[in-house]
């Protein structure tokens, strides 16, 4: 099991911006096509903005016409968390950094094969290393 980041309120508050903050710590939400990575075509790999694990490959990216960052698996199955989220009048299933807890966002059964799943996150939540800058290391 990889190790659990834990920090303090006033810590993240410092080292997140304030749109990471509310999305990551708050569970907010972006507006739909508005975020950095709804149409990236980048390769690369798609880090948490808070803790740097891994979440998914641009591989696994793909156009879900939501307006947000759709992938249809997490690059390790370890690396996600789910928890139910009955906010706002609905039933859904939240999505969490399995490493510091920072909420994505949501997974839905209406994605494409081979899973059927669509991790829809909030581009707040993401930082791609670009496939090159990794090749550099």
């Amino acid at each position: 099991m990889k190790e659990k980041v834990i920090k303090s309120d006033e810590e993240w508050r410092e080292q997140l911006t304030e749109d990471e903050y509310k999305i990551m710590r708050q569970k907010g939400t972006e507006p739909a096509f508005k975020g950095k990575y709804w149409k990236e075509k980048h390769k690369g790999v798609y880090k948490c903005a808070a803790c740097g694990q891994p979440l998914f490959r641009s591989q696994t990216k793909y156009e879900s016409g939501t307006g947000w960052p759709s992938f249809y698996e997490p690059i390790d199955p370890d690396s996600v968390e789910t928890a139910p989220d009955t906010s706002h009048g609905m039933s859904r299933t939240e999505i969490l950094c399995s490493r510091c807890e920072a909420h994505l966002g949501h997974v839905f059964d209406d994605g494409p094969n081979p899973t059927g799943l669509r991790y829809c996150t909030n581009s707040a939540s993401l930082k791609l290393e670009e496939e090159s800058a990794m090749s550099d290391e």
